[in-house]
């Protein structure tokens, strides 16, 4: 039996039926697509989008490309708490809605805000770091998920929503539950799995916030009590947008960033002689946050659907045509970036689209920088000949990409 080569790759490619050797990497079926199709049209009629400059065009044109999923997630999801959560989040919402949310959290993650996040970043890192040695030391290895990655972006996202800390135990299972529904395949126990995180996260919530409006925090630094309390154009979130949207903030914040550090530090620790480079020079970790979120993006897809007849790449799509925007794909396009399979820590400029781009950047991208590069660049530091003692168990998710678990010596 022959190879298959780059044309067959793209001709057969599909969301719905992805072989392991695509979860463990996908970057060359997106090379694939990016020569052969890089508008490729699915079963289902909805589009595979994967070249940088499409998904800039698109990013830039809100009006034409929707980010409203009711129309694609009601087949989906049916009358769920899953539906009615991924239809009322910041994410997955055009204006009013949008405008509103995003400028009340916006307005607690000032540049002021985040510096002043960044001392209680560097006391916590270093005690999970101390903790890790005490660990290691005891049990001849760590889970550099588990025992750090995971337990930064939960205390940084608890503290601005002022969450107790006796309460956060069950908020990284919700996350991986509620987000592990958006992958393209979705199983009868992940959709069940999926609705009862709502709904627990839901009941939590309520309790919460009847707390809050009876003891209000300082708005400048409580985000939940901005939500609570603040007004955008004049109106105030429903009950309802401001449950869903704090499921959103917890979990936006709390998987990509875990992804991110977890990422980075397998992709450092493959690649060593740009680890030793680090190592030596720790002024190039804002580069390297940058690197590491571009070569394995952990964020790697999003949606949109069109709202009037419009082209892409050459292709005229009707309304209603869904699309899929493969920011891994993007992210590797050698027609914006110099030798894009390499991993450089020094590379420059880096315009890569980890966090998006236009209406729907990430609003919390500065604050996920910052986290970034406090817990590698001090574990690096503390930790330079770090080794991996096992394979590390990717997660089996094509949209959000990390690990669930890295075996580590310290």
């Amino acid at each position: 039996m022959r190879a298959k080569n780059s044309a067959d790759i793209a001709a057969e490619f599909s969301l719905l039926d992805l072989t392991p050797e695509f979860i463990a990497d996908p970057y060359p079926a997106y090379r694939a697509l990016r020569e052969h199709a890089p508008v490729k049209q699915m079963n289902n009629g909805s589009y595979f989008l994967t070249r940088y400059d499409d998904l800039i065009a698109i990013y830039k044109n809100p009006k034409s490309f929707s980010s409203d999923k009711k129309l694609e997630f009601k087949p989906k999801f049916g009358d769920s708490l899953l539906y009615e959560h991924h239809t009322t989040s910041l994410v997955f919402s055009d204006p009013p809605l949008h405008t509103r949310v995003r400028k009340l959290i916006s307005g607690a993650l000032t540049p002021r805000a985040i510096a002043g996040m960044e001392s209680g970043l560097i006391k916590l890192v270093d005690e999970l770091l101390d903790r890790l040695q005490t660990r290691c030391n005891d049990h001849g290895s760590v889970d550099l998920i588990e025992d750090f990655a995971s337990a930064i972006p939960i205390e940084v996202i608890g503290n601005l929503l002022d969450v107790p800390h006796n309460e956060r135990a069950p908020l990284r299972a919700w996350s991986l539950a509620i987000l592990g529904a958006l992958e393209p395949a979705v199983s009868a126990a992940a959709f069940e799995t999926g609705n009862l995180a709502v709904a627990e996260f839901i009941s939590y919530l309520e309790g919460l916030i009847a707390r809050r409006r009876e003891a209000p925090g300082n708005p400048e630094i409580d985000v939940l009590t901005r939500l609570i309390i603040g007004e955008a154009d004049g109106e105030k979130l429903t009950p309802k947008e401001l449950l869903h949207n704090c499921i959103f903030l917890l979990n936006a914040g709390h998987e990509t960033t875990t992804n991110l550090i977890g990422n980075g530090l397998v992709t450092l620790h493959d690649h060593p002689e740009q680890r030793a480079l680090l190592v030596h020079q720790p002024d190039l970790i804002k580069t390297a946050i940058e690197e590491i979120l571009r070569f394995e993006s952990s964020n790697q897809l999003g949606n949109r659907v069109t709202t009037e007849q419009v082209e892409v790449g050459g292709i005229m799509l009707p309304p209603q045509t869904q699309l899929t925007l493969c920011i891994g794909a993007a992210n590797r396009d050698p027609a914006q970036f110099e030798n894009p399979e390499t991993f450089d820590i020094q590379r420059t400029p880096n315009r890569h689209l980890a966090f998006a781009s236009g209406t729907h950047v990430c609003a919390g991208m500065s604050l996920a920088r910052l986290e970034g590069q406090i817990a590698i660049g001090r574990f690096v530091a503390r930790f330079p000949d770090y080794a991996l003692t096992a394979a590390p168990l990717r997660s089996q998710r094509i949209r959000f990409r990390g690990f669930y678990h890295i075996a580590a010596k310290v």
